[in-house]
């Protein structure tokens, strides 16, 4: 298993130019390890990924594993629409040494369900890296069915696990209905880790793990230890938090409850840009609610 626990999905911090803020990186990553994160996510789609160019992309990968230095896994985030690019990708983040790579359905194609499987089964036989699957159809528009799922985890050796965002708890106990015992199952939803990991899943790729890494792992140390009580008392607590997370879409109020927080991460890259007002005072109540002093500096250089 690549991991057990909590992965965050990591912001990618950016200078006033836009250029990525490489010693920003490093206090992030220290930030991290230092509190409980199991494992780091380079570059998904909390990390901007889509509108980094592939020269940034690699550089951010190579940045965060170099700043970690084998204390924790880094999964690079290398999927996308087009199989040769994600095969290139690939293959250069495991030059680099990530440890694991995420793989997203390839978006906009709206591939049929010969095409997902011929595109992560070539990605996969592209390198020897593990592979996690990422399924998060509101964004993408496919959805992997679980009987996919389980045909690539059981025929592709390097297919391990899956990061599952599809907001339907049936269909991710039919995942691990069907998948091989050590297949790991990922939630990619912060608001529902725990139903997650009650029908049979291995911990989180989270978003609000950037802001609240101890407790998002030990949300899920808790449930393994079998103190189901305080791990739901951990998921229900953080539900206005995480609901506030993703008042608009992904990575918008992460990024900018790091920088109300003081860690100072930089704007996001268009077309994203600045919270409405209103969902910006939400977002300010929950923060302060969960007991954040805001403009606080939490992450130094």
């Amino acid at each position: 298993m690549i991991f057990k626990g909590s992965a965050v999905a990591l912001v990618t911090p950016l200078n006033e130019d836009d250029s990525i803020n490489f010693e920003k990186i490093n206090a992030l990553v220290e930030f991290h390890i230092a509190n409980g994160t199991d494992a780091i996510v380079a570059c998904g789609t909390t990390g901007e990924a889509s509108t980094l160019s592939d020269e940034e992309h690699l550089d951010a990968i190579k940045a965060i594993i170099d700043a970690v230095n084998k204390r924790i896994p880094v999964i690079a985030g290398t999927g996308g629409n087009d199989t040769a690019h994600s095969i290139y990708l690939s293959k250069k983040a495991e030059e680099l040494g990530a440890d694991a790579l995420l793989i997203i359905t390839p978006y906009y194609n709206k591939a049929n369900k010969s095409g997902l499987r011929k595109h992560f089964i070539s990605i996969a036989e592209s390198v020897k890296l593990p592979i996690i699957l990422y399924n998060v159809p509101s964004r993408t528009g496919v959805n992997i069915p679980p009987s996919l799922v389980a045909d690539l985890a059981k025929n592709v050796d390097n297919i391990v696990a899956l990061k599952e965002a599809c907001g339907d708890l049936a269909q991710v106990a039919e995942v691990c209905r069907l998948v091989p015992d050590d297949f790991a199952v990922y939630s990619g939803n912060d608001d529902s880790i725990l139903p997650l990991l009650s029908v049979g899943g291995s911990g989180v790729i989270s978003v609000l793990a950037n802001i609240c890494p101890q407790e998002t792992h030990d949300l899920v140390a808790k449930f393994f230890e079998g103190d189901i009580e305080a791990s739901r008392e951990l998921q229900l607590g953080m539900k206005p938090l995480i609901d506030a997370l993703f008042i608009e879409v992904n990575p918008v109020p992460i990024k900018t409850a790091l920088n109300l927080l003081g860690f100072n991460v930089g704007n996001l890259r268009l077309p994203l840009a600045e919270m409405a007002p209103q969902n910006l005072e939400v977002l300010k109540k929950e923060l302060i609610n969960f007991g954040f002093n805001l403009q606080e500096a939490t992450c130094t250089e």
